[in-house]
């Protein structure tokens, strides 16, 4: 009978940071195992809290599947000689397999033909399956940070208290460090702190939650939801919405229980993005805004118990709050009395990077390069408030309020450059230009503080890449791959158009006094090629979420030089691939990509010359495709690539007769050289939207 399976690791408190990503990896590793040995199982569910982690997997099978495999033993020369009798090679072969050597056959490989046998493998006992998987998902958990406690020999992100391993009603050992699993678990700390024995996997949830525990992640978080919003509305606010602070504050408690407090209103002359953050990053409690956004002076704090003293409870909340307030006024009044231009050469003491210099070098060399991109995107008229802005950009990371809360940057620069006098225009850029943050966060909404960031970005790339730092694997220390994703957005979000190319070149030559004793690996590939073969990846990633993959690789296969135009050229594509008719209609222009593709690199350049054309069909082709390739210019000049597309896609007709009609490869070597410049033309005439071979579709022989 299947039986389930319970694993539960109960530890000191866990960083709310590290449980869901240690869950995956126990459910990762413990579905890998049974999978290899072949034992079938039910749905896989995992629970964490502060205190524990846990997975249940229902229905495990009691042995994994018997299976017959086909084993390969010596070459048949090597294993019987030329009489056929069996040599020792064959019965050492089948003694090893417990096989009689009648009992062997032949098997014919790539390689020749070897001596086979096929033998049955025996699915393993759970139990036995279970204890090695459940020894391995336990020891390879990856924490960001792991510690060792007392003589354990071991690390895990907090010292593990208690284990339970069940298999139905069967306890399965595992040991980690000096902890040997049982089937005794524990409910919260306060409320239900004494052993609790568990008959079964299946009780496992219900007993916490009876014992003051919400083991199942999704449903404490509804229910702290559930209860932060109803304590906003009771306070006469709403929750000011942070699903970032509701996941943290999800796993930092079992059992959530809110209490509403206030702080004193002359505060809110703060920005509120200071009272916020200090509010959030500190202590964790939810901010309160009016129905119209405007931030009250309340907040939610989340216990992790039931509140028996709220006013006890809340007089401690408000104090810690209360000193946190005062260093952040503190901090602002502070740095107020400096202006933010005069802030400017301390970036001068603040190193970028290593190789790559100080902060005021950076900003030396994006401010150059902000400018240049408003001439590129005709936006010159902003060149004023885009060399201010650039230059006052990053002062604020020497001020006390950032340097206290680094995710305050940008935001301070534009408080303290309107405390300063800046033009509003300044100040909306110098906050503007880290944004986007993330890929949900919004763009810039003026061009000023955009180009700014895609000067700052495209520095940081071109730089880290030059000097062969570029990401690998998961590492991205710079984070590149966030920076180049939202150079795309924000070139597609403002419908910038300029050459992706010359502005890497412009970066790279504002970065060359750094670059000047970089040495380089051989067979290395310059920075430039490197950079754009990252943002192909990382459009090729993007536009792969809704596109087909081979339609966005025969985009960019043909340039994405102006990221506007390449993606109005995916969307036309895009279309013309989802109408019922395009698969024979791709399959006559690969044809004719393949031909110049296989026979072009032998055929001197030149015109087509079409008073050498002898068959009717090639002539009507050439006609259709002049009067064709003056229509696709005009449509692709005005970025209507569905035009071009419609022009292109009326050449099928007359391509299928010349491909059924004419002989491309013909033994006149003038007649024929001439037939595939003429298709070297027509394939031209493709790349002005894609590279038509990229696409997936069944093509006749050429």
């Amino acid at each position: 009978m299947a039986r389930d399976l319970l694993l539960e690791i109960g530890a000191e408190e866990i960083p709310a940071s590290f449980i869901v990503p240690a869950l995956d990896d126990l459910k990762r590793v413990l579905i890998e195992r049974m999978a290899d040995a072949r034992l079938k199982h039910g749905e896989v569910r995992t629970f964490g809290t502060p205190r524990r982690l846990a997975v249940w997997v229902r229905d495990v099978a009691d042995a994994g599947e018997d299976v017959t495999k086909e084993v390969l033993g010596p070459s048949a020369k090597a294993a019987f000689d030329a009489q056929g009798k069996a040599t020792k090679a064959a019965e050492k072969f089948a003694e090893s397999l417990k096989l009689s050597v009648d009992a062997l056959g032949r098997t014919t490989t790539p390689k020749g033909e070897y001596v086979s046998a096929r033998v049955e493998e025996k699915g393993r006992p759970a139990d036995a399956i279970l204890q090695d998987a459940l020894h391995t998902a336990v020891h390879g958990i990856n924490f960001k940070k792991s510690m060792r406690w007392g003589d354990v020999d071991m690390s895990f992100a907090r010292p593990v208290q208690w284990l339970v391993a069940l298999l139905g009603d069967t306890e399965l050992p595992v040991v980690f460090g000096d902890v040997k699993s049982g089937r005794t678990t524990y409910g919260h700390r306060f409320l239900s702190p004494g052993p609790i024995t568990l008959k079964a996997p299946a009780d496992y949830e219900a007993t916490l939650e009876k014992a003051h525990v919400l083991a199942d992640i999704g449903k404490r978080r509804a229910s702290l939801v559930q209860k932060v919003t109803a304590a906003a509305k009771a306070a006469g606010g709403q929750l000011l919405e942070d699903e970032g602070l509701v996941d943290q504050v999800t796993n930092l408690v079992e059992l959530p229980s809110p209490v509403v407090g206030r702080f004193d209103e002359r505060h809110l002359d703060l920005p509120p993005e200071v009272l916020v953050q200090e509010m959030k990053s500190h202590q964790r409690y939810f901010s309160l805004v009016d129905a119209q956004g405007k931030l009250l002076p309340r907040f939610i704090a989340v216990s992790n118990t039931p509140v028996r003293d709220e006013q006890l409870s809340l007089r401690g909340y408000e104090r810690v709050l209360r000193a946190r307030l005062a260093d952040g006024r503190f901090f602002f009044d502070e740095d107020r009395k400096t202006p933010l231009g005069d802030r400017v050469e301390k970036l001068g003491r603040v190193v970028w990077q290593n190789q790559l210099g100080t902060y005021l070098e950076k900003v030396e060399r994006f401010r150059s390069l902000a400018g240049w991109l408003a001439q590129a995107t005709g936006r010159a008229g902003e060149a004023a408030t885009v060399e201010r802005a650039a230059t006052l950009s990053k002062a604020d990371l020497v001020t006390g309020m950032v340097g206290e809360f680094p995710e305050l940057q940008g935001v301070m620069g534009r408080e303290y450059a309107k405390a300063g006098g800046e033009p509003d225009a300044v100040a909306l850029a110098i906050s503007e230009h880290y944004l986007p943050r993330g890929a949900e966060d919004a763009l810039p909404t003026q061009d000023a503080g955009a180009l700014i960031g895609l000067a700052d970005r495209l520095d940081s790339l071109c730089g880290i890449f030059a000097i062969g730092k570029a990401p690998s694997g998961a590492a991205d220390p710079f984070a590149l791959r966030r920076a180049c994703l939202a150079i795309i957005r924000i070139v597609l979000g403002r419908g910038y158009r300029f050459s992706l190319s010359a502005a890497v070149d412009e970066a790279l030559g504002l970065l060359a006094p750094k670059l000047a004793n970089v040495k380089r690996k051989p067979g290395e590939a310059a920075p430039r090629e490197q950079v754009l073969e990252f943002f192909r990846g990382r459009l090729k990633a993007l536009w792969g979420e809704e596109h087909r993959t081979d339609v966005v690789e025969a985009v960019l296969a043909v340039g994405f030089d102006d990221l506007v135009a390449a993606k109005k050229r995916l969307e036309a594509l895009s279309l013309l691939v989802g109408h019922a008719d395009f698969q024979p209609l791709a399959a006559a222009f690969k044809r004719v990509v393949n031909i110049v593709e296989k026979q072009g690199k032998d055929v001197a350049g030149g015109q087509t010359n079409p008073q050498r054309f002898t068959d009717e069909p090639e002539k009507n082709l050439h006609t259709a495709f002049t009067q064709a390739r003056d229509k696709v210019g005009v449509h692709v000049r005005a970025d209507d690539f569905a035009g071009a597309l419609r022009e292109i896609t009326g050449l099928k007709p007359a391509v299928d007769t010349f491909f059924d009609k004419v002989m491309v490869m013909a033994e006149d070597k003038d007649l024929r050289e001439n037939r595939i410049r003429f298709l070297t033309e027509i394939g031209a005439l493709f790349n002005q939207v894609a590279d038509f071979s990229k696409i997936q579709a069944e093509v006749a022989a050429a």
